[in-house]
């Protein structure tokens, strides 16, 4: 079953269950599958790596959005914004929690002979490639700065 099937599916439940956190949130995200699968070279299709991303973005927006509320201390929409993000997640992989991350960063450094702050690039590329849907960017990018300034 696609994620798009998915979502449907758990959307048709959510408005039967008058759920609007819910169908607010699968709303958006079957929103945001069809514009992707119909813009320039989707074909209209989506890989999954590529339906990951998707959801890894909209959740990044969310929580980008999420910390502007709270400094203006708009409890209202922290809320709905936690929400949305609660209701995304369960679409995507189980994230990596810090210690996994750093085991597996301390492995990517290994490999590639990385000893400083200057080769955080070379870092940087293949951790991202390698935890892709695992962990979030900013994730990766501050446990790998952690790392190597140690």
């Amino acid at each position: 079953m696609s994620l798009e099937q998915k979502i449907m599916a758990e959307l048709k439940t959510a408005m039967l269950a008058k759920d609007e956190k819910t169908t607010r949130s699968l709303r958006a995200v079957k929103a945001a599958i069809i514009l992707a699968k119909t813009s320039e070279g989707a074909n209209g299709e989506l890989k999954e790596e590529d339906e990951i991303k998707l959801l890894q973005k909209l959740v990044k927006q969310r929580k980008d959005s999420l910390e502007i509320f709270q400094q203006q201390n708009r409890a209202d929409l922290v809320q709905k914004e936690q929400d949305e993000i609660t209701v995304i997640e369960k679409f995507l992989p189980k994230q990596l929690s810090t210690d996994e991350l750093k085991v597996i960063v301390a492995g990517i450094i290994a490999d590639t002979g990385a000893s400083s702050a200057a080769d955080m690039g070379k870092v940087m590329g293949v951790a991202t490639k390698q935890l892709a849907g695992k962990a979030d960017g900013k994730s990766i990018s501050s446990v790998v700065k952690e790392m190597l300034s140690k």
